[in-house]
């Protein structure tokens, strides 16, 4: 793929970023309605957690994830460090595409049964509401670390693809020989 002009690649980058942050304030919105459906004492409390979470899973969860993960992609195929090229955003890609596959296949239909038993007056045990929104908020937050700090240096694919005259390029140059 072409590389992203300037003016593409920092709009798909604000895209990016605002929607990521949007996603981990989601998750800990998420923790929190857990931990008080899960703590509370109260029927009615826990209830109104849960309808709160189905509201934000139903509407937000699937498609804030979505548009992290391919704003990601389209910024990662339309920039030099492409989509294999450095660890850090292989690792990225994986955690997103793994976070968002179990937020739609697992932690959506978890919110949706305990919401729809809490609003037939039976709440039950939502620790798992308490622990899926613990492992994602850390989840995000250590994606959000390696995009900062870029650790772990190139894949094997990444060190064949060097560009021509780049920094690498002149270490690798052979010193001339007296002859």
């Amino acid at each position: 793929m072409q590389q992203l002009s300037r003016p593409a690649r920092r709009a798909v980058l604000v895209v990016h970023v605002a929607v990521s942050v949007g996603w981990l304030g989601l998750t800990v919105g998420l923790l929190a309605l857990g931990v008080t459906g899960f703590t509370t004492g109260s029927p009615g409390t826990t209830a109104a957690a849960y309808r709160a979470m189905k509201i934000f899973a139903d509407w937000l969860v699937i498609p804030v994830a979505l548009i992290a993960l391919l704003s990601g992609l389209v910024l990662s195929l339309g920039m030099p460090w492409g989509p294999a090229r450095h660890r850090w955003v292989v690792t990225k890609f994986w955690l997103t595409l793994a976070t968002t596959l179990l937020s739609a296949f697992a932690l959506r239909p978890e919110i949706g049964r305990l919401a729809a038993e809490a609003a037939a007056g039976r709440p039950s045990d939502g620790i798992g509401l308490v622990v899926a929104p613990s492992v994602a908020t850390a989840a995000y937050l250590f994606v959000t670390a390696i995009s900062v700090l870029k650790p772990w240096g190139r894949t094997r694919r990444g060190g064949r693809t060097r560009p021509a005259g780049g920094p690498s390029a002149e270490r690798e140059t052979p010193a001339p020989t007296a002859e």
